[in-house]
């Protein structure tokens, strides 16, 4: 409890912030809202000033992808929004499609895993690369509205949860508690609406066709 209290006392105004930011991001992607995408930006901005000015130049620098993505990621749900529902729709890739990515990201996880592993003092290097380099493939995948990103983070935020405990970061690792459990969540939501739609295509083109 103590190390809990000590954790969040050193928790800035500016890093509370972006955890609200990154929270409030992942349940409007959740929902299928675009406006995700704005506050996404804001919390990788946030973040992207606080990893620089820490010095965690990395990190930092992955957060400027996040804000790439997040400028793809508004375009991308735009030329997809359902004007009559106020909703983006959805896709969903092939399951080859994704044994042959997640391979070749597994084996670039492992290059750069045993790079960082040998060569730095990186702590749970191979697990550390593992989550930053699906993570960059996952976000891809969300402005994509493919589906089965989020069983991606589902994955990505429960090995967090694993490296955070062990480095007594339990406020963050209570974040990615949260993470996992919405990820589940927004899956479901996901794959729900997207055969709802399917379903509704296949009685349009039948009706069609009579």
């Amino acid at each position: 409890m103590n190390d809990i209290l000590a954790e969040l006392s050193v928790i800035t105004t500016w890093e509370a912030i972006a955890l609200i930011f990154s929270l409030a991001y992942v349940i409007f992607a959740a929902k299928g809202f675009i406006w995700c995408w704005p506050v996404a930006f804001i919390a990788s901005a946030i973040y992207c000033s606080i990893f620089y000015s820490a010095h965690l130049l990395m990190d930092s620098l992955l957060q400027v992808y996040y804000m790439a993505m997040a400028i793809y990621g508004w375009f991308s749900w735009k030329l997809s929004w359902n004007k009559k529902d106020q909703h983006v729709n959805y896709t969903s890739w092939p399951l080859n499609h994704h044994l042959i990515t997640i391979l070749i990201f597994t084996l670039l996880s492992l290059g750069l895993g045993y790079f960082m592993e040998n060569y730095t003092n990186a702590d749970f290097a191979m697990l550390d690369t593992f989550t930053t380099v699906f993570s960059i493939y996952a976000t891809y995948l969300l402005a994509e509205r493919v589906v089965q990103s989020w069983l991606y983070w589902v994955v990505i935020d429960a090995t967090s949860i694993y490296i955070y405990l062990n480095k007594s970061l339990f406020v963050t690792a209570f974040l990615f508690v949260c993470y996992t459990v919405l990820a589940i969540w927004a899956y479901y939501q996901w794959r729900k609406h997207y055969y709802t739609e399917q379903s509704k295509t296949d009685t349009e083109l039948l009706l069609e066709s009579e």
